[in-house]
């Protein structure tokens, strides 16, 4: 039974703050001690989560995002609230959490562990010489146009074997989890959520390959950028860094991965993924 539980809520949603105070003093009762955070303070999240069991994210899939980037090197499994619109990686909705979360305390739950991505990014410009910063995400990795709306050329090669030079306004690569995302309004392909290959997207390609490539679990996808305007490498459109002419950018499986805990059956992906993405009128 998990002892020690972070509920983690978004914090410009007030009904998800309410309902996190709501949670704690629940999990009071179900004798968890649990402690509670924006899941925009990355500091206080990474103070706390040493020793954690489990965490509750309050939010929606952005939250979960978050608070996946977060967690991932400890290996904490996340259960998702549902307090956004399409949720495809929460659990449980705001009415039913109260009702599910003792049979999750007590271990009746499934694990669904998803696959994620490290990004290495190597700077070559500036006077200190190459810098290399990394960072690790659910979703994708995207490296396009910045500010100025102009397309960028990006030289790519998987494995070390060149594949193309995109004239595109970015190349995406993308987790399973996150095929259902950007990936998908780009015309790429929806991936099982537990599948653990890579998809590789140009976005809006011109005058160069434009279709999507399924790559497997093993492959190394290295963009280098070649443009006259400042460029952006965006880990799950939330960690957002300028790119330069020549900086490279690397995108391979992370030896990390994420657990979510599910009471809900596996086959319920399928179903839902048709209410989810049922075009309404």
């Amino acid at each position: 039974m998990a002892k020690a539980v972070g509920v983690i809520y978004h914090p410009m949603i007030g009904a998800a703050r309410d309902l996190s105070e709501r949670l704690v003093e629940c999990l009071a009762g179900l004798d968890a001690k649990a402690w509670v955070c924006s899941s925009w303070d990355e500091e206080g999240m990474a103070v706390h989560r040493q020793g954690t069991d489990m965490a509750i994210s309050v939010g929606g899939d952005g939250t979960i995002l978050r608070v996946a980037r977060t967690v991932a090197a400890w290996d904490i499994p996340i259960v998702g609230v549902n307090m956004g619109h399409l949720g495809f990686m929460t659990e449980f909705s705001a009415a039913e959490v109260m009702a599910k979360l003792p049979a999750v305390l007590a271990g009746d739950c499934w694990v669904d562990r998803r696959a994620m991505l490290q990004v290495d990014l190597c700077c070559q410009s500036g006077d200190a010489g190459a810098k290399e910063t990394t960072c690790h995400g659910l979703n994708d990795a995207l490296v396009g146009r910045g500010p100025v709306p102009r397309i960028v050329n990006v030289a790519t090669t998987v494995n070390g074997a060149p594949l193309s030079n995109y004239r595109a306004d970015a190349v995406l690569v993308s987790t399973a989890t996150g095929s259902t995302g950007y990936s998908l309004a780009a015309g790429g392909p929806i991936l099982h959520p537990q599948s653990e290959e890579i998809v590789l997207k140009p976005v809006s390609a011109h005058l160069s390959l434009p279709y999507a490539l399924v790559l497997p679990s093993t492959a190394e996808v290295r963009m280098v950028v070649h443009t006259h305007y400042e460029a952006v490498l965006s880990v799950d459109g939330q960690v957002n860094i300028p790119v330069r002419d020549g900086d490279a950018v690397s995108a391979r499986r992370s030896p990390h991965s994420i657990r979510f805990l599910r009471t809900s059956p596996p086959e319920l992906f399928y179903s839902a993924l048709e209410k989810r993405l049922k075009v309404r009128e």
